[in-house]
């Protein structure tokens, strides 16, 4: 299909192909590590080699110059961590031990690395043929030039590997990678600008960044004069996210270490210009008994069972004077009233700072089912007392029978609406978009469903009369149950030839 935001699965698929090796030789909470490890080696070795090549053509000496990399936003492989040297140790003893070297390599070049690569390939517990044999899929069936370089590498194939393993495993994977296509329609919709700063405060493999990034450049915009800062508290997570934003060249401070962002906020005096982030769904136990009197509860005390308006206020709190958030959340967030949920979301209406809510299909996740929503939350909105919803939840398409995406046709819609109703310039389509004053919210209680704004679709009329139409409707259906019985009778008359009564 054209236009598709090449959302196949082939490249996550061959790494889960990998993953499998890996079966019944170490524990699933190891393999993680090892392949997101060897995903991270690969993916810089073939930039690194694609630039090489080119420099060596070129024929002016520079293939051995960092800088000849880094400026054009490309990984500097030192030679002790080539995928050529991986490659040929392969089938010795010594694989686990050349590939450690090798992410000591890295990180000797590279000082925001330190302590963040996987070191444990030489572990007595992996099986070396095992590992060599991985090594070996690495090298011949995976191609790295079929990757979109604008998605989440890292991420993408993480979360599928743990979706993977979950199903085979009977057990929930616990950790939900966002879509690019969804970071993509948040970050088209937010459009981040030259000298800006952009925060996640539950980062993950940091996806959010590389879109914003992309979307700059896209737009003429200098990579440099982005500002990076995001936050996550699952330890390997962090460490994955800190390895993606090296892949990309990016500068980002993510703290000295992961942390808890509700406990330990580590940029806790910034504010930010754009804000994007998916947080975990309907969070509970997140301690909120110990934080009761938290300075970013600005609009209520979120509940104890359940973490959305504790994200939706830490983020409302870290924003400029200008600033806007857009963020993924559960659809119960729309219109719970549970614990004064439905106050807080209140409050936030009336302060004026929620500027448009789209709902989206389900099955855009690899491993969560449950219907989510985009909020964008704006300091200073264009369209005073008014918010837009959108109704998405029938676009896109079924990339296989289990996971839908958007086309970029589609994102490019959804950004457009968005654009056109900051204009003043957006015309309600019934069952898609609508536009709604605080007073008009209001009285449908503060609730935030589109469904409740945009309407039903429209029929086209087909120019057949109520009357007529209902008379042929039960006409072709009585017909269809005499079908029916003839061909019941016929299946019973053939079974008694056979032998069996029903």
């Amino acid at each position: 299909m054209a236009g598709k935001n090449n959302a196949n699965i082939g490249f996550e698929k061959q790494i889960w192909d990998a993953a499998c090796e890996l079966w019944g030789h170490i524990p699933a909470a190891d393999y993680r590590k090892v392949i997101v490890g060897l995903i991270f080696l690969r993916y810089i070795s073939f930039a690194f080699e694609k630039r090489y090549n080119q420099l060596v053509a070129e024929g002016d000496g520079f293939e051995d110059e960092k800088d000849a990399y880094t400026m054009e936003g490309i990984f500097y492989v030192p030679e002790a961590a080539r995928w050529s040297k991986i490659a040929e140790a392969a089938h010795t003893p010594e694989i686990g031990m050349v590939i450690d070297e090798a992410m000591r390599a890295i990180e000797a070049e590279n000082k925001t690395l330190k302590n963040v690569l996987p070191k444990n390939y030489a572990n007595q517990d992996l099986d070396k043929r095992v590992l060599g044999n991985v090594v070996d899929l690495f090298t011949n069936n995976i191609d790295m030039s079929e990757t979109d370089e604008d998605k989440d590498l890292l991420g993408r194939t993480y979360e599928y590997c743990i979706a993977q393993f979950a199903a085979y495993e009977g057990t929930k994977g616990g950790e939900f990678y966002t879509p690019s296509s969804i970071v993509k329609t948040i970050v088209e919709v937010l459009k981040p600008f030259d000298n800006c700063r952009v925060y996640d405060p539950c980062c993950g493999s940091g996806g959010m960044f590389v879109q914003s990034v992309k979307f700059l450049q896209a737009h003429g915009g200098n990579r440099d004069k982005i500002s990076v800062y995001g936050q996550e508290s699952n330890a390997d997570t962090w460490k994955m996210a800190k390895m993606n934003m090296a892949i990309r060249g990016i500068d980002a401070d993510f703290g000295p270490y992961q942390a808890d962002t509700f406990f330990n906020d580590l940029h806790p005096h910034e504010k930010f210009d754009f804000i994007m982030a998916n947080p975990p769904f309907n969070l509970s136990n997140w301690g909120q008994d110990k934080l009761l009197d938290d300075v970013r509860w600005k609009y209520g005390t979120p509940p104890a069972g359940n973490a959305n308006y504790a994200w939706i206020q830490h983020m409302i709190h870290h924003l400029a004077p200008n600033g806007k958030i857009g963020l993924v959340l559960a659809n119960g967030a729309l219109s719970t009233q549970t614990s004064g949920e439905g106050e807080i979301r209140k409050n936030i209406i009336e302060a004026d700072l929620v500027e448009g809510i789209i709902a989206l299909p389900p099955q855009l996740f690899y491993s969560v089912t449950i219907p989510v929503t985009l909020w964008f939350i704006s300091k200073n909105k264009q369209q005073k007392g008014r918010t837009v919803f959108i109704d998405a939840r029938k676009m896109g398409y079924m990339v296989d029978r289990k996971h839908r995406d958007f086309t970029d046709a589609d994102i490019k819609k959804l950004a457009d609406t968005f654009t056109a109703f900051q204009n003043g310039t957006l015309e309600n389509v019934k069952g898609f978009c609508a536009v709604a004053t605080t007073a008009e919210i209001a009285a449908q209680d503060y609730i935030l469903t589109p469904g409740r704004y945009v309407g039903i679709e429209e029929q086209e009329d087909d120019g057949e009369p109520f009357e007529d139409k209902m008379k042929r409707l039960t006409g072709e259906l009585s017909e269809m149950f005499k079908q029916s019985d003839t061909l019941q009778n016929e299946i019973r008359e053939k079974l008694k030839a056979i032998g069996w009564e029903i």
